[in-house]
């Protein structure tokens, strides 16, 4: 089974993320994807390459990281799912309305015209603001799915929402049958 796994710029969910990256590729063929953000900005959670080099390195092949490079997903069917994971707010209101301008968007439009799953793992800090109206798109969108999600600091960042990323693989299982994980809200 093919799985491709895409990462947006939410750097701070990186260190949570690639574990369960590595997790699925034991059990799967993952086809690790980064948006440009991903692939070439450097912040305080660590260097670009440095995450490029990891997730090859988990999965034996190098980051599609161009539109060029994920248009084939669609069309040649390369994909059984794929998992958004971190899924930014940026990236939520690009896939609401159906923008395809970057890897990860592209990856995703192209896949979602076999009618299979994209599972998706949200972490931003406008969830319960403007992107709550994106994330609400999705959910009534056929072929989406959400990894449960929930506030990460209540107090601090009382919009913010992150995907449990480690109900990842329970939740791509669910997925590849059609189903959405619940409880959705943890």
């Amino acid at each position: 089974m093919n799985i491709g796994f895409a990462m947006c710029g939410s750097f701070c969910t990186f260190a949570q993320v690639f574990p369960v990256m590595e997790a699925l590729a034991a059990n799967y063929h993952v086809i690790p994807i980064f948006s440009e953000v991903a692939a070439t900005v450097d912040s305080r959670f660590g260097a670009a390459v440095e995450h490029v080099r990891r997730a090859e390195e988990i999965c034996g092949q190098k980051p599609l990281n161009s539109i060029a490079e994920v248009e084939p997903i669609g069309p040649k069917k390369l994909l059984d799912a794929l998992v958004i994971a971190p899924c930014t707010g940026n990236t939520l209101a690009k896939l609401a309305h159906s923008i395809a301008d970057g890897p990860v968007t592209m990856a995703a439009k192209s896949h979602l015209r076999n009618g299979r799953p994209v599972l998706v793992a949200v972490s931003t800090n406008d969830a319960l603001a403007g992107a709550a109206e994106n994330i609400g798109r999705l959910l009534a969108r056929r072929n989406y799915f959400f990894v449960p999600f929930g506030q990460d600091d209540a107090i601090g960042k009382p919009t913010s929402l992150v995907a449990d990323f480690k109900k990842i693989p329970e939740a791509l299982e669910c997925a590849l049958i059609g189903r959405q994980l619940q409880p959705i809200l943890i």
